[in-house]
């Protein structure tokens, strides 16, 4: 329980403005250096393997988990920098890693940030996330998502989204299965029941007002350049190989049947 003791190792126990502490610090304030173990402290620099219940900690590294403002908040730590496996509830986190639960405004986060808000170059599970930027495999039920990739299911306003907008509206440069997506451009193979898609390819069926599709746009409406199977395909220009019962096609080549 000493105060203000410097060079101390293992054991200071509830000690406060200790400088270079090291193994076991535990209930301490305003330690430098610290390593391993320093639980519930307090404004640590350099803090290193186990800061846990800690705030406003500097380059803390591998379990800072449940960090505390107040002694009543126990679950939502705010404001913690570096912080690396584990921030869960945590909100305005910096460069977070690996499991930022339910956390809002976290810039950086990697690997979880499920049902958070506003995050910037989060990666791998922003789950119900709104207004992310750069997100990265799963994205679900996310809207106005930028750079999503791999699985934005049923987001809306999405740009370059990549494997999966299913159910998406007004997506941009979507690739890989934008199932069921109205005003899609630049769709790439799987654009199902889609109305008024720009480019879209390989596999556009029962889609309306289409332009430049290719390979599959079975009973497509007034599709522009339709290349490879356009069947039962009304009003279309350009279609090439295999337009069965079409009327109105114009440049048609090879097999027009009806």
């Amino acid at each position: 329980n000493g105060n203000n003791n410097a060079g101390s190792n293992n054991g200071n126990a509830s000690g406060n403005n200790n400088a270079g502490s090291d193994n076991g610090n535990g209930n301490g304030n305003n330690n430098t250096g610290s390593n391993n173990g320093n639980a519930s402290g307090n404004n640590n620099a350099g803090s290193g393997n186990g800061n846990e219940n800690g705030n406003n900690n500097a380059g803390s590294n591998n379990g800072n988990a449940i960090p505390e403002v107040l002694m009543e908040i126990l679950s939502n730590g705010n404001k913690n920098n570096g912080s690396s496996n584990g921030n869960e509830n945590g909100n305005n986190s910096t460069g977070n890693f690996n499991g930022d639960a339910n956390g809002n405004l976290n810039n950086g986060s990697s690997n979880g940030n499920s049902n958070g808000n506003n995050n910037t170059g989060s990666f791998n599970g922003n789950q119900n996330g709104n207004n992310s930027t750069g997100s990265f495999n799963g994205n679900s039920n996310g809207v106005n998502n930028t750079g999503d990739s791999n699985g934005n299911k049923n987001g809306d306003n999405n740009s370059g989204s990549f494997n999966g907008n299913a159910n998406g509206v007004n997506n941009e440069g979507s690739f890989n299965g934008n199932q069921n997506g109205n005003n899609s451009t630049g769709s790439f193979n799987g654009n199902q029941n889609g109305i008024n898609n720009t480019g879209s390819f390989n596999g556009n069926q029962n889609g309306n007002n289409n332009t430049g599709d290719s390979n599959g746009n079975k009973n497509g409406n007034n599709n522009t350049g339709d290349s490879n199977g356009n069947q039962n395909g009304s009003n279309n220009n350009g279609t090439f190989n295999g337009n069965s019962n079409g009327n109105n096609n114009n440049g048609t080549a090879n097999g027009n049947q009806n």
